[in-house]
């Protein structure tokens, strides 16, 4: 599995990528036997017969995710995505799809100490899977690790079969199709993550005629992450448009230089309309996430 995960990595590169029946329409009458020790109940509704097993099997989860409850999720590997920053794979239930909608993120959290009471502390950070939100029984979250980061820290001690606690999902952007017709993104260092979920959701639907130009700005070329598979998005899809732009560029880079500046914005990004959007989407440190829309 762990070869298969690398493999993954390399090649997609980085991301991977993979009813309740109501009971009321019955009048039904509930009959318990118990015999030998063994109990079993099932409802009756004339001329049909519906066992209590079979309801339970219906009644499984639609979502693995829970808005008001922590979840533990199992790590099921983990590879070196880049110098500075680590792909974890986490599994669940895989008949269920996680809950996330586009655009939304998780929130984790770890322990980290005892208050002065005894009480546990714990880190609470927001994150935003790479994979598929129709995925099934995975998701996928890429973590820059700092040095002094709390929560990414944390996430870089973890081991496969290590859990990790979810809540969720937050709601960022309510995305729809078509719902602009062109999308403007200014996305810095891990803060491409959220971005990516709605490139993915419009280039995957054929009927999406969105356009999407990003804005996309890390340290040094070392530090752009997931550039191979936008890379690739870019090439065969003509209504994605990317620019890159690098603090501290090397000898042969060729796209921008520096910070991400008025004329960078005016030439890569749509002018104000009724049918643009602008989103903006840059971390500082490990934990300060903004995502903003503006007309």
């Amino acid at each position: 599995m762990t070869m298969l995960f690398k493999r993954l990595a390399k090649a997609a590169p980085i991301a991977f990528g993979g009813q309740t029946k109501s009971c009321s329409r019955f009048r039904f009458g509930a009959l318990a036997a118990i015999s030998g020790g063994i109990v079993s109940y099932y409802f009756v509704s004339s001329p049909n017969v519906v066992y209590l097993d079979q309801l339970n099997e219906d009644a499984a989860p639609k979502a693995a995710l829970n808005p008001d409850k922590w979840i533990e999720f199992k790590l099921q590997d983990k590879v070196q995505a880049s110098h500075n920053s680590q792909l974890f794979r986490f599994s669940f239930d895989p008949d269920v799809k996680l809950g996330l909608n586009v655009a939304s993120c998780l929130i984790t959290r770890a322990p980290h100490g005892q208050n002065a009471d005894g009480k546990t502390k714990y880190v609470i950070r927001p994150y935003t899977p790479i994979s598929d939100p129709e995925a099934k029984g995975y998701f996928d979250l890429l973590i820059k690790v700092y040095p002094e980061g709390k929560m990414s820290q944390h996430f870089a001690s973890l081991k496969p079969g290590d859990v990790l606690e979810v809540k969720g999902p937050i709601e960022k952007l309510k995305y729809s199709p078509n719902m602009k017709k062109h999308i403007g993104m200014i996305a810095g260092g891990s803060g491409i993550t959220p971005m990516l979920q709605i490139i993915d959701a419009i280039l995957k639907n054929p009927d999406d005629n969105t356009k999407v130009s990003l804005i996309y700005a890390n340290v040094s070329p070392d530090d752009i992450l997931l550039k191979k598979k936008l890379d690739v998005l870019a090439v065969s899809n003509p209504n994605l448009k990317i620019f890159y732009t690098v603090d501290n560029p090397t000898n042969d880079w060729v796209g921008g230089k520096g910070y991400i500046s008025k004329d960078m914005a005016v030439k890569g990004l749509p002018s104000p309309s009724d049918d643009a959007l602008i989103l903006v989407s840059l971390i500082y440190y490990e934990y300060h996430t903004i995502l903003i829309s503006s007309n």
